[in-house]
């Protein structure tokens, strides 16, 4: 993690406007929020995502990280503004469990060897079935590792942590190109997206329970399916700004430096970066135009202009007086 620098003055956080993301009442929630969603197998992600809107009873409600109709696992549910962030969401790292069925001839030392060299770089082909154009280009693995096999059925469960975008059908078909055997893709699942892992999914049948208990007066449990936006951004590089600021950030406007009380180092100009208000709330993502380090010698001057506002226009006062 970036360490930050701090700049200007230490700032004035109101305690009249805004709120911590973790404070939000349900309203707020389905605003601005995530549901991880445990995929069955045979719906497709697209079914799943209008299941949800109905019984949420959203207009606006999309996902995040399509997963074909038979694979299973963490499906990310983006609540009203939150589907501003689709691209942020599509770009995590992810974690699938896979089952490999192989030919039994090969043995369990002989399919580590092949996964050990899958490490890195590599060119990973979308296959015929993906909804994408079909072209070369690579992705990084992380890591890849068995985890356990029934060879007298020449089955093999895989560990796979890679780069968004990386198809495991066509992974496993490399594998098999390898062992000179044919590798078929029998069980996938998405174990993590990002940070957020197995224990932090719901099953579409307590979300429908807790919607239910939500309309009839208990909004504990729906609550507690619902994660702030900024849950999700908590990797990503930031620059933390006055309040002062907020109200012009939400309108579009750029962020000038006297803005910013402080920023994550060795940012350089066209970074994506979160601005934080001094409450933790996510109020955009930003494209830098200068390089971090730098701003604590300017006194004027624009420094990140927002690409995406996720805060209501409202959130804070558009004139701002430290005595408020």
């Amino acid at each position: 993690m970036n360490s930050k620098i701090s700049i200007g003055d230490s700032p004035i956080i109101s305690d009249k406007y805004g709120r911590s993301p973790y404070d939000r009442d349900l309203p707020q929630l389905m605003q601005s929020g995530i549901i991880l969603v445990d995929k069955p197998a045979g719906p497709s992600s697209h079914q799943l995502a209008a299941w949800a809107r109905e019984i949420l009873g959203l207009k606006r409600l999309g996902h995040g990280g399509t997963l074909d109709p038979f694979a299973t696992g963490g499906l990310t549910l983006l609540l009203g503004k939150a589907t501003r962030l689709t691209e942020f969401i599509l770009s995590t790292d992810k974690t699938y469990i896979a089952v490999l069925k192989i030919d039994p001839k090969h043995n369990p030392s002989e399919i580590e060897g092949v996964l050990s060299g899958l490490s890195g770089e590599i060119y990973n082909v979308p296959p015929l079935e993906s909804a994408v154009k079909v072209r070369v280009r690579t992705r990084v693995i992380k890591d890849i590792r068995l985890l356990e096999s029934d060879v007298d059925n020449g089955l093999h469960c895989v560990r796979v942590s890679c780069q968004a975008g990386t198809y495991i059908r066509t992974l496993a078909r490399d594998i098999g190109l390898i062992l000179g055997s044919e590798c078929k893709l029998v069980e996938l699942h998405r174990d993590k997206t990002g940070l957020f892992g197995q224990t932090m999914l719901c099953s579409m049948q307590q979300l429908a329970d807790a919607a239910l208990l939500a309309d009839e007066g208990d909004e504990s449990a729906l609550k507690r399916l619902i994660a702030p936006v900024e849950s999700f951004l908590l990797k990503m590089p930031g620059a933390w700004v006055r309040d002062s600021a907020i109200a012009s950030i939400c309108h579009g406007a750029p962020l000038a430096v006297p803005g910013i009380y402080q920023i994550d180092r060795g940012l350089r100009p066209g970074d994506k970066i979160v601005l934080w208000s001094g409450k933790g709330e996510a109020v955009a993502i930003g494209e830098l135009t200068v390089e971090s380090d730098d701003i604590p010698q300017m006194s004027i001057g624009e420094a990140i202009r927002p690409k995406v506002v996720l805060m209501e226009k409202n959130a804070y006062p558009s004139s701002w007086s430290s005595r408020k």
